[in-house]
Order: structure tokens, then sequence, then C-alpha cells
């Protein structure tokens, strides 16, 4: 919200910010492994990680709406395919880690924030449509929401995050209520990094149709592929290992396709020199709907049976279809 409000993308260099975000997001990681380190220190670097995201990811698709003014899908369907890959990473570095050390997944991940920092601050300049803004504008939000084709696929957005992290987040509590239902080994951590991962090979396939057939019908299709997933998620838990574990990468890789799409429709509606901010708003609040279905399956996991939990992620789905409707 704060990068939004002061439209920080829009005002200085994109690559700049992405840098200094990547470096202090690492930093604030980092800070977790000091010794006999306070409860209060790690809410507050756990804040400060978070806070300093807002300067990556956003500002990476901003990064790519000024270099592409066709074929934004295909390059945003890169671009989170990419995040992705990052998010299920954690995962991989457990299973590989000999004694699955918290402290490598940490390290790990802010050496690796820090080196993508660096790549994009002395090999991405300014892209070719870039419009930067002069000086502050306090009431674009409300300008930005004004505009119709901007405010429906930002509600197409936001039904699909009240899905997405919650069912990554929740990915290695379906496979351990699987295992414990049917008593066969699996190795949880590798397919969650699977399960996650997978998305991958999606948001570039669905970026590629998009050319052909606009993002608009990319993102619904997936958004009701993935909608009757979390409705019928109950029965997977009835299926044979096999046909489980590759209905659940089904489902991962349709619970992230639509999310660059509907990034490039945000993208197009908002005017060129705000759009770093209209992405930036509409992922502020993409991923703070993300906290209350994230704490509605927390809530509700010890109150009804683990197998019906799912179901609840199709409320973000079927809102976001109505909402987003022509």
């Amino acid at each position: 919200m704060t990068f939004a409000l002061l439209t920080l993308v829009d005002r200085f260099p994109p690559s700049r910010v992405f840098f200094v975000s990547a470096i202090l997001g690492a930093l604030c990681n980092i800070v977790l492994l000091i010794p006999d380190i306070t409860v209060v220190n790690v809410l507050t670097a756990r804040f400060g990680t978070g806070f300093f995201l807002a300067g990556i990811y956003p500002v990476g698709m901003k990064i790519a709406s000024d270099y592409y003014k066709d074929g934004l899908g295909k390059a945003l369907g890169y671009l989170v395919g990419a995040l992705v890959l990052g998010t299920a990473l954690p995962h991989l570095l457990k299973e590989l880690s000999w004694n699955s050390d918290y402290t490598v997944v940490i390290q790990s991940t802010s050496f690796l924030a820090c080196i993508g920092g660096l790549l994009i601050f002395l090999l991405v300049p300014n892209g070719p449509y870039r419009k930067p803004v002069s000086k502050l504008q306090l009431g674009v939000i409300t300008e930005l929401f004004g505009i119709a084709s901007f405010r429906k696929a930002a509600m197409g957005y936001f039904g699909h995050m009240w899905e997405l992290y919650a069912f990554w987040g929740f990915v290695p509590v379906i496979l351990k209520t699987y295992v414990e239902q049917h008593k066969v080994g699996l190795p949880i951590s590798f397919w969650s990094f699977v399960i996650i991962a997978i998305g991958f090979f999606s948001c570039i396939l669905g970026g590629y149709i998009s050319l052909k057939t606009g993002s608009r019908k990319v993102a619904r299709y997936s958004l009701i592929v993935s909608a009757l997933f979390c409705i019928s998620s109950p029965l997977l838990f009835q299926l044979s290992p096999v046909l489980f574990l590759t209905l659940l990468c089904i489902w991962g890789m349709v619970v992230i396709a639509d999310s660059p799409q509907f990034s490039t429709l945000v993208a197009a509606a908002a005017p060129a020199e705000l759009r770093g901010t209209g992405l930036t708003i509409v992922n502020c609040i993409g991923f703070a709907i993300t906290i209350v279905s994230i704490q509605l399956l927390s809530y509700l996991v010890s109150r009804v049976d683990t197998t019906f939990l799912y179901v609840f992620l199709s409320i973000g789905p079927i809102i976001g279809l109505y909402t987003s409707r022509k």
C-alpha cells in the first residue's frame, strides 16, 4: 500500500527500486539467523521482508510492461512462471537438505534475492515504453478504480488470489492428509515442490495461447477449471496415489495460469504513466485477501473434515468470475 500510495514505481527507475528492495528484503530475511533472536525481532524481520517484496514482484511486472507494447501476456507468463519456481524452491531445498535444516533455506533464498536484484540493476535499464511521473499523485488509486476495464480485471485477480496462496500454503497439508488416510509413503516436501513448480509451465503456455485468444479468455478458463477443482476437492482423497498426484499437479497448473493474464489486463487498462502503481495496488489488495483465506483455512482445519476444507477456496474464483464478466 505504501509503494502504491507514493507511486514509487512510476516516479523512480523501476530497476533501481527492484534492486534496493531485493537487497533490503534479503537482509530482513537473513536476520532470522541471529542467535537467540526475540519473537518481536522475528515478527519485525518478517514484516520487513514482506514490505520489500512489494518492490520486487509488481515492479518486475512494471519492468516487463515497459519493454512490451504487444505480447505482454507472454512476457508476464515467463515472469510469473519465475515467481512460481521461486515459491516452490524452499520445498526443494528442504528436500535436498540432509537434515532438513531450515537455515539452509533462509541462507539460500537471501543469497538468490541479492543476486536477482543485482542482475536486474546491472542488466535491465529503463524500458522504451516507460513514461515516468514527475510528482506525487495522491488520488491515483481512486482514478484507477474508476476505469471499468481496470476494475473488472482487478476483481478477477482478487478472486484468483483468494485461492492461490491458500492452496500453495496448504499443499503439504493436503499431501499429509492423503498419506495418513491411505497409509502410503510420499515425500511431502518433494511433491509440494512439484505441485507448485509445475505452474511454471502453465504460465508460459498460457502466455503463448493469449497471443492468439487474448488474455481474458485464458484467465477466465483457468479460473473456471480451478473453481471446479476446489468444489470437487473432497473426491480427490478417494483416488489412487497416481491419479491423486496427477490431478493435484493439474490443479497446480490452472491455479496460477490466470495470474499473468489478469495482470496483463490490469496493465493494459491502466494509463501508461500509472501502470506500475496500478499493478502494485492490485497486488497489494490481492495479497491482503490471501491473509483472509489462509486464516480461514487455518481456523477451519480443526473444525471440519480436512478433505472438505478446500471447497471454501472456490469462493474466490466464483466471485472473480462473476465480477470480471463483460
